[in-house]
């Protein structure tokens, strides 16, 4: 059996910019990528904290460092400048796999900059610091 997992998630982000015509996905900060784990062109789904919308995409990595988290095509509709998202990774694994992953979770100021880094797992699902 394969289980869909939480790898990962950049948490309460704050939209820099939403680009309608430009072709669909989420331009991310690569340094927030880097540190929760998520590739470029990985799939995410993004929830926005403010009108509750959810989406699929996929990442493509911004400068590291300059807080960018912009909604492209159509998913610009979901999200205004300022709005707060939570971007979410997912993985798939064996139950055995699951019981050894530990998912990060990538906490963020109101310009993006990262505060802090938890980590979270089956075995010890209390969120501790990395």
């Amino acid at each position: 059996m394969i289980l869909s997992m939480f790898k990962a998630k950049i948490h309460r982000a704050t939209v820099t910019q939403a680009e309608l015509y430009y072709e669909g996905s989420v331009t991310v900060d690569q340094g927030l990528l880097d540190l929760a784990g998520i590739l470029p062109y990985e799939k995410v789904h993004i929830v926005n904290v403010n009108n509750g919308a959810r989406l699929e995409t996929y990442t493509i990595p911004a400068k590291a460092g300059s807080g960018t988290i912009c909604l492209n095509g159509p998913a610009a509709r979901l999200a205004a400048t300022g709005d707060e998202v939570i971007l979410i990774s997912y993985a798939q694994m064996t139950p055995e796999e699951a019981l050894e992953h530990e998912a990060s979770v990538v906490l963020v100021d109101e310009k993006n900059r990262p505060k802090e880094i938890l980590k979270q797992s089956v075995s010890n699902p209390e969120i501790h610091s990395a």
